[in-house]
């Protein structure tokens, strides 16, 4: 568990999404959640050395099964955008791991289980703020990653959790990705107004402002290319010759190629149909 400052702290040893804790006098403020039970069991005792108050409350930054999975766990009122309450509609009431392949972290696992998602029971539209302490946490939304993905402020500490919005050396998940708003957060990020702020990506902790850019480059690049694709009348399926071409310019262990590539796959033809072949029946998770 790393301290970024007095009483906030970051953990990115478990699979999955990197996790906060905010450590105050009227309680704990967790930032989502470890996805194996064996973890969260970990992750609460760690939380049991930090002193403060007995009240918890635990905050998802968007709806991914990443950081949703363990939820339950946690044991503990959830927050979350009202997208984000919304997306848990569209699933069963009980999450059953199946052969789902979308390059999540979860998909790595396989003894999940049979596992009762906990949706958000506190729900918020643009901005929430929080007054556990004489310093408040701000939810803002800033859809992009996804139509309910939030960002955690506290801007006493100068901190700001950014959840899927930035990702380094692996690719994003696109699935259900609004690009133009997901680069127009990043712009945002990189404004006086966080200059000297420190940045929490949700998968591997502190980031810089040059990795900032470095996502803005790689969207772009995947909005101009698969908007090349759709004015050529090209299918879905005619994304998949993307995926060699973006992986190219990030650094990863190689046994994360096949996981990586099924997921810029599987995201890119997802977008291509949300963006391009809207029907009814999508929706997102």
């Amino acid at each position: 568990m790393q301290e970024l400052a007095p009483h906030v702290y970051i953990e990115t040893a478990y699979p999955g999404v990197t996790l906060a804790a905010v450590n105050w006098s009227h309680g704990l403020i967790l930032i989502d959640s470890p996805f194996r039970a064996e973890d969260t069991r970990a992750w609460r005792t760690a939380l049991l050395n930090l002193s403060g108050g007995v009240d918890r409350l635990l905050i998802n930054l968007d709806a991914h099964f990443d950081r949703t999975l363990g939820a339950r766990g946690m044991d503990c009122t959830v927050v979350g955008h009202e997208k984000t309450a919304l997306a848990f509609r569209n699933r069963p009431v009980t999450f059953k791991a199946q052969g789902t392949e979308t390059g999540a972290e979860w998909e790595l696992c396989n003894n999940l289980g049979s596992i009762r998602w906990a949706p958000p029971e506190i729900t918020f539209s643009e901005r929430m703020r929080i007054h556990w302490d004489n310093r408040p946490l701000i939810l803002e939304h800033h859809p992009g990653p996804s139509s309910g993905a939030i960002w955690a402020i506290l801007p006493e500490a100068r901190i700001v959790m950014v959840g899927d919005a930035v990702l380094v050396d692996q690719p994003p998940f696109l699935a259900g990705a609004d690009i133009p708003a997901w680069v127009a957060g990043l712009e945002l990020l990189l404004s006086p107004e966080y200059r000297d702020y420190l940045l929490v990506c949700g998968r591997g902790g502190l980031v810089a402002q040059q990795q900032v850019r470095a996502q803005i480059a790689f969207l772009n690049k995947v909005h101009q290319q698969v908007d090349e694709l759709a004015k050529a009348g090209a299918n879905p399926e005619d994304t998949a010759g993307l995926v060699a071409g973006l992986l190219a310019g990030l650094r990863f262990a190689p046994e994360r190629s096949a996981q990586y590539e099924q997921r810029l796959r599987y995201g890119l033809q997802h977008y291509f149909n949300r963006h391009y072949r809207p029907s009814p029946d999508d929706t997102e998770e």
